[in-house]
């Protein structure tokens, strides 16, 4: 692929959006950190540098080689990216008297210069630094000011180098996907070519010369991103492809069989495997997240293995892995990344499975994956489902699990689930999902007391889960969600509403 941009990560929480608004131009970008060896400069025709919560004067700030793309190839710095092409290149750059921090409107424009084609004295950008450029190096050419920031943009003359200091990926900065196709579109001359249909084609292409005769096996999950991996693979090597769909006891209610059902309609080659007792057992005692987190993808994969090795020379396991999955579980900075949270497709296999790895997604977000999906025909029900964790709802119960709380949380669920889509919220929802809480509280049915247990409900808008909005649901909606909750599932008298956004909050509660 000959018409790539390469955006150089140094930490910035939204570097991700830099990526989403460049691929909402159709055009293909990968995320390194700038620190990495692990891409090849030249194999990108542009390159972008990001926003960082560090400071260009600090001693330990990240500081990259560009010595094979400034003044080579078409450049755009951001926020950090701005005040590193000039404190490390002869400018000063010092601790702004008022933290820069929020909307601002751009005062002057230089209208000759072709970054800012299109765009109006006025226009409004969003600030987030407490930094700022105090003087230019030589041949830095201003091309643009707030009322506060005179060296709001700049261009270095005689290359193709722009820099900013405010964010165009925000959607705060309301002219700044046109600033961004400026540069990639009429300054670095890239081509527009990176649809879902561009996708299939080439990811089919790819998989066949990668994989060749071989085969291999898949494990299912009825969700979004293991299903368009299953449709793609099986474009590309048909019959050499195995699904199996693992029942870990902790899947919503009835989902094992209505997913199973679906998946025969599509003409995949699935087997469905049982093994929620399993599951259960190696969990039982175990409170803590992580450790959960852990007995569940080990009871995976030893079921996913015995069921795998009754599959004659099966070379290759193909996971679901999509772009947020790689970009969480890799540290932009260089040193250990804080884990949030084990990704449970990330990290690779223990050595005994011996299997290569195919990760179809690997490059595309999920709202990217649905739209892959819908050009390979995949129905829209089944693209329109609700993300759910890899470790289903051995997650969503706090504390230690049992059988009686999974059944308890399933009946919960699915009475949200299904008054959701009775009221047509459901596609409005980017996810939602019930949490049962390790505590019990007072309350009276009738004329008795119980001491019950307390479950909280979740719904989140996102685009790709890499932030979300709590969403407010019509009262009246969660008024007889409640009713039915408290009154049909034994053992809850109480109803609660997260209104949490992430961050802080994660989306999971563990």
């Amino acid at each position: 692929m000959q018409n790539k941009v390469l955006i150089l990560d140094f930490g910035s929480q939204v570097t991700q959006l830099i990526a989403r608004r460049v691929r909402e131009l159709n055009i293909y970008c990968e995320i390194h950190p700038y620190n990495s060896n692990k891409f090849d400069v030249n194999d990108f025709q542009a390159v972008i540098l990001s926003g960082s919560p560090h400071s260009v004067r600090n001693e330990d700030a990240p500081h990259p080689d560009l010595s094979e793309i400034k003044g080579k190839k078409p450049l755009l710095g951001i926020c950090y990216g701005a005040q590193y092409l000039v404190h490390f290149f002869g400018g000063k750059v010092g601790q702004s008297s008022s933290r820069e921090y929020g909307r601002a409107n751009l005062s002057y424009i230089d209208h000759s210069n072709e970054l800012f084609d299109n765009i109006e004295e006025g226009s409004q950008v969003w600030m987030s630094h407490s930094d700022t450029i105090i003087d230019l190096p030589e041949n830095y050419k201003v091309i643009a000011s707030t009322h506060d920031i005179d060296n709001a943009a700049f261009k270095i003359e005689g290359e193709q180098t722009y820099a900013i200091q405010f964010h165009p990926e925000v959607y705060h900065s309301s002219d700044g996907k046109q600033l961004l196709e400026n540069f990639l579109v009429h300054i670095a001359n890239l081509v527009q070519d990176w649809t879902p249909t561009s996708f299939v084609e080439t990811t089919v292409a790819e998989l066949q010369e990668k994989i060749g005769d071989e085969k291999v096996v898949l494990g299912l999950s009825g969700g979004v991103d293991s299903t368009v991996a299953a449709v793609l693979l099986d474009k590309a090597i048909g019959k050499n492809l195995y699904c199996i769909f693992v029942n870990n006891g902790l899947l919503r209610k009835n989902e094992f069989e209505s997913v199973l059902d679906q998946y025969k309609h599509m003409g995949l080659n699935v087997k469905g495997v049982d093994a929620s007792a399993k599951f259960l057992d190696k969990l039982k005692g175990i409170e803590d997240p992580e450790l959960k987190r852990k007995a569940i993808g080990n009871a995976f994969i030893e079921v996913f293995d015995d069921e795998a090795h009754l599959i004659e020379d099966v070379t290759w396991l193909a996971q679901g892995t999509i772009y947020p999955d790689v970009i969480e579980s890799v540290s932009a900075t260089g040193g250990p990344s804080a884990t949030i949270k084990s990704h449970h497709n990330v990290g690779g296999l223990p050595d005994f499975m011996k299997l290569k790895i195919v990760e179809p997604l690997r490059t595309i977000f999920k709202d990217e994956v649905r739209r892959v999906g819908r050009s390979l025909g995949i129905d829209d029900e089944l693209l329109g489902r609700h993300p759910f964790p890899g470790p289903g709802l051995g997650i969503r119960i706090l504390g230690d699990i049992t059988a009686e709380k999974v059944k308890m949380l399933q009946e919960v669920d699915h009475i949200f689930l299904e008054g959701l889509k009775r009221w047509k919220l459901y596609d409005s929802v980017w996810q939602a999902g019930a949490m049962l809480l390790p505590v019990q509280s007072v309350g009276v049915m009738g004329d008795e007391r119980t001491y019950e247990k307390a479950v909280v409900l979740r719904a989140v808008s996102s685009t790709d889960g890499m932030t979300a909005d709590w969403v407010d649901l019509p009262y009246k909606f969660l008024q007889e969600t409640s009713n039915k909750i408290i009154n049909g599932v034994k053992g809850v008298n109480r109803v609660v509403y997260d209104i949490s956004s992430k961050p802080p909050a994660t989306i999971e509660w563990e």
